[in-house]
């Protein structure tokens, strides 16, 4: 992902999304060429010259203060998120940031995993990639289909988009894609020079084009807490909440785990779910073949 094509595509795609009316700049009757803000408009806002602020929407926002920035992102109007995205943009172009960042070691411990298999609830531990790396047997359950997939560690964004059981396991396959892209877009924002990333989007990008299309976008989010409805192939439909616990050592890897509201059909569900979970532990009993068969008129030998 090239650093200054992003920053541009980014600061762009928010401006476009402003009326004036909407940043509180007079009305002025006539045509707009320019959907949304233009960039002198930006500039006024922010109390930013606009030859600077031009420099930086082209890329340049390398040495950036943190009042510039802030100045920009109330200027557009950002919510939390993309906040954090622009200042995690502004590290990617600073002086010295591609130098090669170390290897990471693995912070799913033996500990996580049993913290894992102690909970009653589904649980999965994610990165930013949205790899699922280990799961309790409710949670490998419940992604039932990932856990199946050919590729892995199973991953969200290669379900979503390119897996045709997805259309049938999320209620509103629209909105999961929405997450999922701008999950990604926050990933790769905060950390450019992770290959796996990189390989994942040039993929998704390539198999897909709507995915291409959503990334086009430039949406952000950060996968923190939620709400979703899912049609599990064995259960049926279920409302479920998600919350997300960073784990010590690196904070974008995280267990999720899955709720239910008490005393809800979706609780029913859960409870339906572990029942099913045990059941897929069990060995297959084989039928016996006629060879095998013992008949009653046949004395047994020892």
């Amino acid at each position: 992902m090239e650093f200054q094509q992003e920053i541009r595509g980014f600061l762009m795609s928010r401006r476009a999304r402003i009326t004036p009316e909407q940043a509180g700049l007079p009305y002025v009757g006539g045509n707009r060429r320019v959907k949304g803000l233009r960039r002198e408009e930006v500039a006024m806002l922010a109390g930013l010259s606009v030859e600077y602020y031009t420099r930086m929407e082209r890329g340049q926002l390398g040495g950036a203060s943190e009042s510039v920035l802030d100045a920009i992102a109330r200027a557009l109007q950002l919510d939390d998120d993309e906040r954090a995205h622009l200042y995690d943009l502004a590290r990617s172009v600073a002086p010295g940031s591609r130098r090669k960042r170390p290897e990471r070691t693995s912070p799913i411990t033996a500990s996580v995993h049993q913290v894992l298999d102690s909970m009653s609830v589904p649980a999965v531990v994610q990165n930013g990639r949205l790899d699922l790396l280990a799961a309790n047997d409710l949670g490998r359950a419940l992604y039932v289909d990932l856990f199946t997939m050919a590729g892995q560690p199973p991953n969200l964004a290669r379900y979503v988009f390119l897996d045709p059981r997805a259309e049938a396991y999320y209620i509103d396959l629209e909105e999961a894609k929405d997450q999922v892209v701008a999950v990604l877009r926050a990933t790769a924002g905060r950390d450019p020079l992770d290959r796996q990333v990189t390989e994942l989007i040039g993929e998704l990008s390539t198999r897909s084009t709507d995915f291409s299309t959503r990334w086009a976008k430039h949406n952000v989010r950060r996968h923190s807490r939620g709400r979703k409805v899912v049609h599990h192939p064995a259960v049926g439909r279920m409302h479920l909440a998600y919350d997300d616990f960073a784990l010590p050592g690196d904070p974008h890897v995280s267990i999720t785990t899955y709720t239910a509201d008490p005393g809800t059909p979706s609780a029913d569900g859960l409870t339906l779910l572990a029942t099913w979970a045990e059941t897929q532990k069990q060995p297959q009993k084989q039928p016996q073949t006629a060879h095998d068969e013992v008949r009653p008129d046949r004395p047994r030998h020892p």
